[in-house]
């Protein structure tokens, strides 16, 4: 067993235990995220998914924000919002031509990046997703399932099987996130 095979086994728990916990809305998911993403940083980098490694980077910081603004906004503030169409179609814009962006810097630039496109649109669209997270849209559960179904494939193509394995489950959490905080959004507009 390598040293990418035992930092996956550490990891994947505490991944497993972010999802959980930011399903239930409890707080103590950002310090399970912000460890597994320092973890899964060095493990992207080795198997040459550079993106993917930028973004568990900016997953820490975004680990710190997440906690920032759970702990420091007001409870009318932390309920689960939905976001315009437009928003969307804005989000989503901005999402592809960064992926485009980020794709053809790494194509160029770090030329042993094996998929440098797939690569960005994963990157680029899980910071979204996570941004959408911290705000609590409920759409960033749509973003995670399709993120998780596409970087499933990503993973399993660059041998990472044991985070391949995560992303399917990610995918199967991110539908019963969905739907968890979709039953609460519709409660929390039906108390209001």
């Amino acid at each position: 067993m390598d040293i990418i095979q035992i930092l996956e086994y550490i990891a994947l728990p505490m991944a497993l235990m972010f999802l959980v916990l930011v399903i239930m809305e409890n707080i103590w998911c950002w310090v399970f995220g912000i460890v597994s993403s320092a973890i899964y940083v060095f493990i992207m980098y080795e198997s040459q998914v550079y993106s993917e490694s930028i973004l568990y980077g900016i997953y820490v910081v975004l680990g710190f924000f997440g906690w920032y603004k759970w702990t420091t906004n007001s409870v009318s503030q932390n309920r689960i919002k939905q976001a315009s169409v437009k928003t969307h179609i804005l989000i989503i814009s901005l999402g592809i031509v960064l992926s485009l962006g980020l794709g053809t810097v790494m194509k160029h630039y770090m030329t042993d990046s094996f998929r440098p496109y797939a690569d960005a649109f994963s990157s680029v669209f899980s910071l979204i997703a996570t941004y959408m997270e911290a705000y609590k849209w409920l759409s960033a559960w749509v973003f995670w399932i399709i993120i998780n179904v596409f970087s499933l494939w990503l993973y399993f193509d660059r041998g990472l099987h044991t985070t391949s394995i995560l992303m399917l489950v990610y995918f199967v959490f991110s539908i019963v996130g969905y739907v968890e905080w979709r039953r609460r959004y519709l409660k929390q507009n039906s108390l209001a």
